[in-house]
């Protein structure tokens, strides 16, 4: 009864987010508690609610300053002198920058943090595209094809948990998906060139005339007085060492983007009127992204503590017949990325995973296999479009994307990923049949 609810509960938010209706923080919140008062567990919903957001309240709190340091470098012309380059090298063609969008999204996501990526990316590329006329939903739509295929590194939060319940190394689930991972790379930025040709197709190559020179990526640059200078160079070297501090994980997010941002507004905006004026500015998008954050930490603390996420997964487990241990691991793999958007990595790697193993194991195959199948898709692709995860509306939210828009623009190519990776397992003996 209790799996039944849940899958219901997964089906009407689902529903209710792609109709483009209902507003995702209704769904993320009225969906779940309805839920639990029918399946007569309203009593704990305080007590849910309440651990749901306890745990995103650092990555809110992180948010919160990530986005009014990024936004505040933005306001200081920082990623000015890049954009220009790029511009540059593109001549203004979208194609050009669609591929070059993707090739770095892939080389920042080496940190292995989806947040921090989205945060750097959109955060550079936005102007660029807004100056073009491009559509900043292919910007999410690439940022998110490359940083999901990078989470599959071994620090990643996913393989970290598929090593972590399995008592598997690096060695067994990472290293003989290499060629998958490669492949997957490759596709992404074949996907990123057929998208790139789309605009091309749309816009033509763009002309960049001399524009004002508060503009981003306009030409000339604007003078700078030696005041403007200092603070300039102040905040390239902050930023780059709170990008240092990101990748080498030298201490937590939250507090390393709460000093970050003290120290830029201090440098930047000395005075009481100027960071008024930037909370007047920007205080709008970081309201709507943390309590679209709260709003997910509502949703999976309902559903996590009324135990429908266990249930639901002891159900899919269930539905493995015993002749099918051979092709497990395929099921698993084509499954994974879909299943982003109805399990949290924590319920599926933890609650899921070991079942799926065990039958594996029990039926002849290798565990470490069904391990490999499970990060080829599982908040890995599918996690830069999962509602189950807060740094996909960190992504949204710096793009001004709808999630259901986002969602539907981007899961094919994705989901694209996914079977690409699959196949070259298949092919190189990463996974067998």
């Amino acid at each position: 009864m209790l799996a039944a609810i849940g899958f219901l509960t997964i089906a009407v938010f689902l529903a209710a987010v792609l109709s483009g209706r209902v507003s995702v923080l209704l769904a993320l919140t009225v969906v779940p508690a309805a839920a639990a008062v029918a399946a007569g567990l309203a009593g704990g919903l305080g007590d849910y609610v309440a651990t749901g957001l306890e745990t995103v309240a650092p990555v809110a709190i992180m948010i919160t300053f990530a986005i009014l340091y990024f936004s505040l470098m933005l306001d200081t012309g920082l990623f000015d002198p890049a954009i220009r380059r790029v511009v540059r090298w593109a001549g203004g063609d979208p194609l050009k920058i669609c591929v070059g969008t993707a090739a770095l999204t892939v080389l920042v996501a080496l940190d292995g943090d989806g947040a921090s990526t989205f945060l750097i990316m959109a955060s550079a590329m936005l102007p660029l595209y807004d100056r073009l006329g491009m559509r900043r939903i292919v910007l999410a739509a690439l940022i998110c094809l490359g940083a999901g295929v990078m989470n599959m590194i071994p620090w990643g939060g996913p393989t970290a948990r598929a090593m972590a319940a399995l008592d598997l190394t690096a060695s067994d689930v990472f290293l003989p998906l290499l060629p998958a991972m490669a492949a997957g790379i490759a596709w992404v930025l074949v996907a990123a060139w057929i998208i790139g040709r789309r605009e091309r197709a749309r816009l033509g190559v763009v002309e960049l005339p001399a524009a004002p020179a508060d503009v981003p990526g306009a030409a000339p640059a604007p003078v700078r007085s030696r005041a403007d200078r200092i603070r300039f160079a102040v905040s390239v070297v902050l930023t780059l060492a709170l990008v240092v501090v990101l990748l080498l994980q030298l201490a937590e997010l939250p507090v390393v983007f709460l000093c970050a941002f003290v120290v830029a507004l201090l440098v930047n905006r000395p005075t009481w009127e100027g960071q008024r004026a930037l909370f007047e500015k920007h205080g709008h998008n970081v309201v709507l992204v943390t309590a679209m954050i709260f709003a997910a930490g509502v949703f999976t603390g309902v559903l996590g503590g009324t135990g429908m996420i266990t249930a639901m997964a002891e159900t899919l487990v269930g539905l493995v017949p015993d002749g099918a241990g051979g092709v497990l691991p395929v099921a698993v793999a084509l499954t994974s990325m879909p299943l982003s958007l109805v399990f949290t990595p924590d319920a599926y790697y933890f609650g899921v995973l070991p079942v799926l193993a065990e039958t594996s194991s029990a039926l002849g195959g290798d565990p470490a296999e069904v391990a490999r199948a499970a990060i080829l898709g599982q908040m890995t692709t599918g996690f830069p479009l999962s509602p189950l995860t807060a740094s996909t509306f960190i992504l949204l939210g710096l793009t001004a994307v709808e999630l259901g828009r986002h969602q539907r623009f981007v899961f094919g190519w994705a989901f694209g990923t996914t079977v690409v990776m699959t196949v070259v397992a298949l092919l190189t003996g990463a996974l067998t049949v």
